[in-house]
């Protein structure tokens, strides 16, 4: 046998090497791929299952009639206007905050170890468990401010727990707007103020939907935080109403009245030993996924639309 030269091994191994890369670079995408579809088989699969146990159930009556101790009357009235309620407060409460404290991190601060230290915090904000959120505002919202369990409490509750969420997505949207756009505005004299006002924030501000919308559908499935402030896991009642016969027309009063959320009636069903308030915690729970695949879809639809009318 023929033995190779020095060049042709080196071409030989050089080969070898080619080869080997491009055989771990299929078995890794092929990793990936089986990790892939392991995750949707298994969501699928518990979807089909909860649609399967908790579709029959779902009726007109089903979401207009109050909770009852008998499973065929029973309704998800008081939660669903609980959960709008709550998500709504939280709405208030996080989002003119949570975007002027990014915008303000990331056009106005200073960069030293101080704006460094708050930027750390609020990261680490993010990724503590949410029934930490619950019990410092049963301390400072219940017990110290006096607010109760109301739908206030609830609202700034769940607004502590987004706002990290809010501030992170609204200094990187901010973040992505080129310094072009910035340099233009003052070649005309523009202000600080006035840059950000007229361009940084119309720029950014699909970026900055997409973050509140996705912040506030996790936190409408948030149960722990909710359940230690105090939620009533039996609520026959609704919230009084904002709007009111004598002037000033207006009422707040409903933000004081106690609640229940979806997942806690979700929670208070599953905890029962009949076979039949499963399947209503089944139909709570194909509810609970779809206002939260819903506000999803809002969000990739703002970013789509905000993503074609950009043009640098």
């Amino acid at each position: 046998m023929q033995s190779l030269t020095a060049p042709q091994r080196d071409q030989e191994e050089l080969l070898g090497n080619i080869r080997g890369r491009k055989f771990r670079d299929r078995l890794f995408a092929f990793a990936g791929l089986m990790s892939l579809l392991f995750a949707l088989i298994t969501l699928l699969a518990l979807v089909v299952d909860l649609a399967m146990t908790g579709g029959p159930r779902l009726s007109y009556e089903f979401f207009t009639n109050f909770p009852s101790r008998f499973a065929e009357r029973a309704g998800i009235l008081s939660a669903w206007v609980g959960s709008l309620c709550i998500m709504l407060t939280t709405a208030f409460c996080a989002i003119p905050v949570g975007v002027a404290a990014g915008t303000y991190l990331e056009e106005y601060a200073p960069k030293n170890w101080v704006t460094q230290l708050i930027e750390l915090n609020i990261l680490n904000l993010a990724g503590i468990p949410s029934i930490t959120f619950g019990l410092m505002a049963l301390g400072i919202f219940v017990y110290k401010l006096g607010l109760g369990h109301s739908i206030l409490t609830a609202g700034l509750t769940l607004g502590l727990l987004v706002l990290p969420i809010v501030i992170v997505t609204t200094r990187e949207a901010i973040r992505a707007i080129p310094n072009s756009i910035r340099e233009a505005s003052y070649a005309v004299g523009a202000s600080k103020w006035q840059t950000i006002r007229y361009h940084i924030l119309p720029y950014s501000s699909g970026g900055i939907m997409t973050g509140v919308i996705i912040s506030l559908s996790r936190a409408i499935g948030e149960t722990a935080p909710i359940i230690t402030i105090g939620a009533l896991t039996f609520v026959a009642f609704l919230p009084t109403s904002p709007v009111k016969p004598d002037f000033p027309f207006v009422s707040f009063q409903w933000l004081k009245d106690p609640f229940t959320a979806l997942p806690i009636q979700m929670f208070n069903w599953l905890s029962r030993p009949q076979e039949e308030f499963h399947v209503n915690a089944a139909a709570t729970g194909i509810v609970l996924l779809l206002m939260t695949l819903l506000l999803n879809g809002i969000a990739i639809y703002i970013r789509y639309r905000f993503r074609k009318k950009m043009k640098w």
